[in-house]
């Protein structure tokens, strides 16, 4: 009996330690599991840190609270900022003591452009300021300036930005508010873009104070890219491009006999200045820019199509272009009344839209449909003059196919041939384009003057956005400007 009591103790002794055992083989295996997931999470975390600090260096360096700027302008004085032609938009100067000041030697010409980077940064000076502050000047110099005490230079930015074109369109635009934009078609290069009002980046620390407490002031407004307006006729580009949508095979039989004004669901549309029109098709609709005929093609428009097509166009959505933009907009849809709907498809209403929107909507027609991403940086070099770094062409995709470009491209050269840019028409090189007035108040004689356009017509290089506030009429105020700054363009070929 003993011997059978010990032999029940052993083997429970024995169950006892197996189970200890197996409870610590399972507390290791968790133990290593729960080590190699936290490694893992860790080995995650350190990879996308270096991954995040790789690809946004730029941001974090321009980040205002990064202190890395300030370390950096400690070493580097601020690069100098080119033109294409390489005439200096923005330098730093050193006087004897090697005191820095920011200089801007062409005063409010490019003001909104290549901006400044006192009391913050705006334009160029912001887009550019990593590489800015940066240099990659000689190790020898940079041990030779470390002796002496002196300060790298920057790293210079050559811009895309025509001193010429710039000029000529400043000049154009003169006293009236407004702005214009002028890109190169092919590569989406931005030559020219002016805003009004404007100001002298030069004493922007001494007005600075004096801006910020004038609530009214709209002066460091760049309109290009951040004023929002109503597109008046220009928009007859998009409300034309639904139509051909939706009746591909029907839009040529087009046909409207205008009055002077349409009429649908208790609502009323007239033509700029109650113009009677008569008879017109689809083109001659266009290239007259008649309301009444823009009105009764919008009304019958499929809603829901219409919005996909707008999506398309980027309203509603952020621009791929690295300035600082507003989001132009637009409501389409079922609950829309009749009135609000025949306000849309001229352009009036709801709607609002950017010159710099415009502008790639017009130079994507000229480019087959492909809109290519605006930009204003070509190249980074160091004070030797070795490139850095250089920025290339991007292309956004096919905003609308090739096709409908040509569509709507034949429809534009209408508008100069015998429409309202007429005056545009019978110089040296082709054009295209398509004129607006836009209403902008309840006081129906005052209209912003729009026009959107690209030359040579069937070959197009260079595409030009103009809007003047208040001005008028289109045809009368934008065409004109958009003339010279062809003309400027051009001539600087030759």
């Amino acid at each position: 009996m003993p011997e059978r009591q010990d032999g029940r103790g052993k083997e429970k002794t024995q169950g006892r330690a197996g189970k200890r055992d197996s409870r610590r083989m399972d507390n290791k295996r968790e133990l290593f599991v729960t080590g190699f997931f936290f490694t893992a999470v860790f080995a995650v975390l350190i990879g996308y840190l270096g991954y995040f600090t790789a690809t946004s260096e730029q941001e974090m360096i321009n980040n205002s609270y990064n202190s890395r700027q300030e370390i950096l302008l400690s070493r580097n004085y601020r690069g100098t900022i080119y033109s294409r032609d390489g005439e200096v938009l923005a330098r730093t100067v050193l006087d004897g003591e090697q005191n820095e000041s920011r200089e801007y030697p062409f005063s409010n010409l490019f003001a909104h452009i290549v901006g400044y980077s006192t009391k913050g940064r705006m334009g160029v000076e912001a887009l550019a300021n990593y590489y800015l502050i940066n240099t990659n000047t000689s190790l020898s110099n940079k041990a030779a300036n470390d002796v002496a005490g002196v300060k790298n230079p920057g790293d210079s930015v050559y811009t895309t930005l025509d001193v010429q074109i710039q000029e000529v369109a400043d000049k154009q635009l003169n006293i009236y508010k407004g702005a214009i934009v002028v890109t190169e078609v092919s590569t989406g290069k931005i030559l020219a873009m002016v805003s009004h009002p404007d100001f002298d980046p030069n004493q922007i620390g001494s007005i600075w104070d004096s801006l910020l407490e004038d609530k009214n002031s709209s002066v460091l407004l760049n309109r290009a890219t951040q004023g929002l307006y109503p597109p008046g006729s220009t928009f007859k580009i998009v409300t034309a491009l639904e139509y051909i949508r939706e009746n591909p095979g029907t839009y040529n039989n087009y046909s409207f006999q205008c009055p002077g004004y349409f009429s649908s669901g208790g609502s009323r549309i007239s033509c700029y200045h109650g113009t009677t029109h008569g008879q017109v098709g689809f083109e001659r609709s266009f290239a007259k820019s008649c309301n009444s005929s823009f009105a009764n093609m919008g009304v019958g428009l499929d809603r829901e199509k219409f919005e996909k097509t707008l999506d398309a166009l980027l309203f509603g959505e952020a621009l791929p272009i690295s300035l600082s933009c507003s989001k132009s907009s637009v409501t389409v849809s079922e609950e829309m009344s009749t009135a609000e709907m025949l306000q849309t498809s001229i352009g009036q209403g709801r709607t609002q839209i950017t010159p710099i929107h415009l502008n790639m909507i017009t130079s994507a027609i000229a480019n087959g449909g492909i809109l290519m991403k605006p930009y204003v940086i070509d190249r980074v070099e160091n004070d030797a003059g070795r490139v850095v770094k250089t920025f290339q062409p991007d292309s956004y995709g096919q905003l609308i196919t090739e096709e409908e470009a040509a569509i709507l491209r034949e429809l534009m050269i209408s508008v100069v041939e015998g429409g309202t840019a007429s005056k545009l028409s019978g110089q040296s090189y082709t054009a295209a384009g398509k004129t607006g007035s836009a209403e902008y108040n309840d006081n129906k004689g005052d209209s912003h003057a729009w026009f959107t356009g690209f030359a040579p017509a069937q070959d197009p290089e260079v595409c030009v956005t103009i809007i003047v506030e208040g001005a008028g009429s289109g045809g009368d105020y934008a065409v004109p400007i958009a003339r010279r700054i062809f003309d400027a363009y051009f001539n600087e070929k030759k």
